[in-house]
């Protein structure tokens, strides 16, 4: 029994070593370019005056962090990008449930490899996250109640939470195999008592 938990323990050691956890996005200095319902004039960004035009739906961070990135056009939504890397949907009235979509293509920031949901506030139903690709990120809010300034965030991150073995793990794992049937052996070569 002390074996296998001694087993089991170098395991955990082991695996342990190598993990990687995400970490959050950071977009200071970020020029965020976004769609609304797959649009590029559906959004209005703050480096713009929220005012419609060419280029209108590109924006870089507030500087500030007082208010918010992105208006769309029909003015339902706010989007806030923080630094570290949280997106927060705000709603300026009580949205029923539509055909709303959002994308964010982040340029040169560092690759989003996660995006999940952080919190809801004065929102009922789930949004679809998804990642397109290292770089652009898609809301669907197609299933998402909202009340008045009800919002909801989602973290994206940077990184892998993939536990990947670093090279001195299979040597510690051997070893503390080598160990036990060391043990084992010695155990087996004894005379029983009588």
């Amino acid at each position: 029994m002390k074996t296998k938990h001694l087993l089991q323990a170098l395991a955990l050691v082991a695996l342990g070593q190598g993990a990687v956890h995400a970490a959050p996005l950071m977009l200071q200095d970020t020029s965020i370019t976004a769609t609304y319902n797959g649009a590029a004039d559906g959004m209005l960004g703050l480096d713009h005056g929220f005012v419609a035009g060419p280029g209108a739906n590109t924006s870089k961070l507030d500087p500030t962090d007082t208010g918010v990135e992105f208006f769309t056009s029909d003015f339902l939504f706010g989007i806030d990008f923080s630094t570290d890397g949280l997106l927060t949907v705000i709603a300026n009235y009580a949205v029923a449930p539509g055909a709303y979509s959002m994308r964010f293509d982040l340029g040169g920031a560092l690759p989003v490899t996660a995006f999940t949901l952080a919190g809801m506030g004065g929102v009922t139903g789930i949004p679809g996250l998804s990642i397109i690709d290292s770089h652009t990120i898609a809301l669907d809010l197609s299933g998402v109640d909202w009340s008045e300034f009800g919002a909801l965030s989602a973290r994206l991150e940077t990184g892998t939470a993939v536990a990947v073995p670093e090279p001195g793990a299979p040597a510690i794992l051997l070893g503390g195999l080598a160990a036990l049937a060391l043990v084992q052996n010695g155990r087996s070569g004894r005379k029983p008592r009588a």
